[in-house]
């Protein structure tokens, strides 16, 4: 039975899983950034997409019936298809350390990759040479077990329906040992809050990680098992991407599987998701350093605070972001705690 109510990490962030790293580069003048979450040693990865519009490299290597099963880095990007070469820049730091897939006398570097729209976000946009492999670069040497959230890394530039996003950050003690954990960059054609500044997924909130503003409080019962039977549209200016990470060994379909319910936790943070303009798409790790699941029950426990540390991440992000003085929309604080700062048009 779930604990009442469950306990965060230390930092309630995805580095309290065991062995992950994560770091972030960013560039203010362009208003985007890149995010890396990485390892002291290889790892087990899938994923899963659930929106219209996902923009991806090598993501098809980790489907379960695919060769490649242990990688080293996965990189969030804004930039859309331009943030791609942002796995490039990290590709070569990790060719530099001598990490990345056997192949004969060769050692090749695997690294997936996601990306956001923020080319409509008030940023200069007017490089002649790609920024992205050194924004990789400097996020990958960035790696750390602490991170600030909100306007950073994959999340600097990101936008919602009527506010700025952000990237955001969460976790979770399981109820037989080990952590999951959830990175999330928020850039979605809905929004996260209603009208009054209430977040979609304020059930979920734990020690008000996000200003306590939510509606009905569940005292965590939300989270338990037991009692289960076991804004407006713009159009190819979006996507939310993200990670979720367990020290739980699990094997790639386990993963695919971890990431499918994990979508769960977009769906309950953003109101519309999974657009056919979204590009909706979660990556699962593993690192393996506990047993894994010993019942079914402890994987469903696993699928559901995938889910919940997605829908606080997505939160998270969203309410720390920050203002810039090039925003085309106001941050979260600015529009329902400050909302005469925020500058008039």
């Amino acid at each position: 039975m779930t604990q009442h109510p469950p306990q965060t990490g230390p930092r309630n962030l995805i580095t309290d899983v065991d062995g992950v790293l994560v770091g972030h580069a960013s560039d203010p003048n362009i208003c985007t950034g890149v995010s890396v979450i990485t390892s002291d040693r290889p790892f087990v990865a899938s994923y899963h997409v659930m929106g219209g519009a996902p923009g991806t490299r090598d993501t098809d290597l980790l489907a379960p019936d695919k060769t490649v099963s242990d990688i080293d880095t996965i990189v969030l990007s804004g930039g859309s298809a331009f943030g791609l070469d942002a796995a490039s820049g990290v590709s070569d730091a990790l060719r530099q350390q001598g990490r990345g897939f056997a192949v004969g006398d060769m050692t090749v570097p695997i690294v997936p990759a996601a990306i956001l729209f923020d080319l409509a976000n008030g940023g200069t946009k007017d490089w002649d040479t790609s920024p992205y492999p050194d924004l990789g670069r400097r996020a990958y040497a960035a790696r750390g077990d602490q991170f600030d959230l909100g306007t950073i890394g994959a999340g600097y530039g990101a936008l919602c329906g009527t506010i700025k996003g952000g990237l955001g950050s969460a976790s979770l003690h399981l109820s037989g040992g080990g952590m999951i954990g959830a990175m999330i960059a928020a850039n979605p054609v809905g929004n996260p809050c209603d009208g009054a500044g209430r977040f979609w997924a304020a059930p979920y909130e734990l020690n008000g990680e996000y200003g306590g503003m939510g509606s009905p409080k569940t005292d965590g019962q939300i989270y338990d098992l037991a009692l289960t039977k076991l804004g407006a549209l713009h159009p190819n200016q979006n996507t939310t991407i993200g990670i979720i990470a367990t020290d739980i060994t699990l094997d790639k379909a386990q993963l695919a599987r971890l990431a499918t319910a994990a979508h769960d936790g977009i769906a309950r943070a953003i109101s519309p998701a999974h657009l056919p303009f979204d590009g909706d798409l979660i990556f699962a790790i593993s690192t393996a350093k506990r047993p894994a699941p010993a019942t079914p029950h402890a994987m469903a426990e696993l699928c559901h605070f995938a889910a919940a540390c997605v829908a606080r991440s997505v939160a998270r992000g969203v309410y720390h972001a920050t203002a810039h003085p090039t925003d085309v929309k106001p941050s979260w604080a600015a529009a329902y705690c400050d909302p005469l700062s925020w500058k008039k048009s």
